[in-house]
């Protein structure tokens, strides 16, 4: 495989926001290593899908972003995928409701294991590989980090934790490697255990001053000019969220 082409990780890019990110970037002329933990079939199919536009280009590998020995796993198999990593998109996150009274310490190690650890651990592990790229990480955060959301404290509480990873670690990895961050709001409704009603849809739209969801594009747009435009930014948290931060 080619190691003048620029490589990218995306942890939990086998579907949703990180799929679509993967396909942007490999659009633009990426190689792309996409991360999945149970959704085998999505991230098989799309790496073949990529490596079909283009020929190895792409390669999918798994691994429990809650297992700190498969997390290392996972960098070095990054690393062995192309020869090279010049982007680090932490975007996997585990989301749904923890009301005072019901939240345990396995919901406490999951939501941080996605959203604050992992990060850190993958980071720091391939710290080097992106020094030597003079790379960028990327952490998907939300606005919630700052502006609570009823229900979901220890959710809060570790994106918090990845916005002050963003800030630390662009001030340690300067000035080989940018670290910033993105604040999503509302752009795809969330799943399962965390699906929300019509009505609690309407009353999140009624505080988007753009007065509507966002869509994949727009995290994907913010994504590149991270990477390919705002060379001179680092340590910052870019809110897309229609406004809705604003009106918390």
């Amino acid at each position: 495989m080619s190691s003048t082409t620029p490589a990218v990780l995306i942890t939990g890019s086998a579907r949703r926001i990180g799929a679509h990110l993967a396909e942007a970037l490999h659009a633009q002329g990426y190689n792309l290593i996409i991360h999945y933990s149970t959704s085998k079939q999505e991230a098989l199919a799309l790496s073949e899908k990529l490596n079909s536009i283009r020929s190895n280009s792409s390669s999918a590998i798994t691994a429990d972003l809650n297992d700190m020995e498969e997390v290392a796993q996972l960098a070095s198999q990054a690393l062995s995928a192309f020869g090279r990593l010049d982007v680090l998109i932490n975007n996997a996150s585990s989301f749904y409701p923890t009301p005072i009274g019901t939240g345990s310490p396995d919901d406490w190690d999951t939501l941080f294991g996605s959203n604050a650890k992992a990060p850190f651990f993958l980071s720091q592990a391939l710290a080097p590989a992106l020094k030597e790229a003079r790379g960028s990480i990327i952490n998907i955060a939300d606005i919630h980090a700052d502006k609570p959301l009823k229900n979901h404290t220890i959710y809060c509480m570790a994106k918090a934790a990845n916005v002050m990873l963003t800030k630390s670690m662009a001030k340690e990895l300067a000035p080989e490697v940018r670290v910033n961050g993105i604040a999503p709001g509302a752009i795809l409704w969330p799943e399962q255990d965390a699906e929300l009603s019509p009505d609690q849809q309407t009353a999140i739209l009624d505080r988007i001053p753009l007065a509507h969801t966002g869509k994949p594009e727009h995290i994907a747009a913010t994504v590149q000019f991270l990477i390919q435009t705002g060379n001179y930014m680092t340590g910052q948290i870019l809110a897309v969220d229609g406004g809705r931060s604003l009106s918390q």
